[in-house]
């Protein structure tokens, strides 16, 4: 993961006692300077079909600060991937406020059963070459999102532990690489913060989309991530029942045929055609092997 997202060794921070003065149960309250401010818009539709992912919180302090910064934004649905400890009241104080994001967080034991239903999943993280994904800037990831997300398809935004970020595999089941621009001379951008950058885009866009009239409806609807996994698989039996490979090791040739298709944006329909004529490769393939 990106020194913007990783390097948070340290407990989080204290709550700020000016932004959050404690409240009941040592919550604190959202900062009395805003409120009584009139929302700039009304709840947006795409934020039903966006999910904020964390992956392995370390801190529970942390998670109640990603709440914070996504509810700040209009943002509801956090799905938590086996968080290393469980919500407690340091979680609460950062949340300030956003209990109910909390309260409602779903906890999942891994990066699969989290976006199984998606259509698109971006995974925030440092310019790497360990897995070879389309790179985009946050308001370029945002408009995406937006797009796809008022359409109708789920959308997930993956963000990686405090220190490792995510790992080969968890970002072997991503779109596309989401990466923050920070100051490459001090690049330590907690985990709250990487959340609030996203979140921020992702309300811009919203609100852009808002003032244009919303976005355009596609015909069929998207491809879910469970969907594209079985394409893939299937794909990978397909080039070895006729030994596309001659020997050589598959993992590259997969990699780049996943960015192929992940670029076209396939809708189930595309993905259903796909795998009648792997299925078909596959038979054929049998066939030949039998006349042998």
């Amino acid at each position: 993961m990106n020194p913007d997202l990783r390097n948070e060794a340290a407990p989080p921070e204290a709550p700020d006692p000016i932004n959050s003065p404690a409240g009941s149960a040592g919550h604190p309250q959202p900062d009395p300077a805003c409120e009584g401010r009139p929302a700039a818009t009304a709840p947006d539709p795409a934020a039903a079909h966006t999910r904020i992912v964390l992956v392995g919180t370390q801190h529970p302090g942390n998670i109640g600060s990603a709440a914070r910064a996504m509810k700040t934004m209009g943002l509801s649905r956090l799905i938590l991937v086996a968080p290393e400890k469980g919500l407690d009241r340091d979680a609460y104080a950062m949340a300030a406020g956003a209990d109910d994001l909390l309260e409602s967080a779903v906890i999942v034991p891994d990066l699969a059963t989290a976006v199984a239903d998606c259509h698109l999943v971006l995974g925030c993280t440092a310019r790497s070459r360990r897995i070879a994904l389309e790179e985009l800037v946050p308001r370029d990831a945002a408009a995406r999102v937006d797009t796809l997300a008022r359409s109708g398809g789920e959308v997930a935004v993956v963000f990686g532990r405090e220190r490792t970020g995510l790992d080969n595999d968890e970002l072997q089941l991503c779109h596309a690489a989401v990466h923050i621009p920070a100051n490459p001379d001090y690049s330590s951008l907690n985990l709250g913060a990487a959340v609030q950058v996203l979140s921020y885009e992702l309300r811009m866009a919203a609100l852009a989309a808002a003032e244009a009239g919303g976005g355009a409806e596609r015909r069929d609807p998207p491809a879910s991530h469970a969907q594209l996994e079985g394409f893939f698989s299937q794909l990978g039996e397909a080039l070895d029942a006729i030994d596309f490979h001659k020997g050589r090791a598959p993992e590259s040739a997969m990699r780049k045929l996943r960015r192929l298709f992940l670029r076209a944006d396939l809708d189930e329909r595309e993905v259903r055609l796909l795998r009648g004529v792997l299925a078909d490769v596959e038979r054929m393939a049998m066939l030949a092997g039998q006349r042998r």
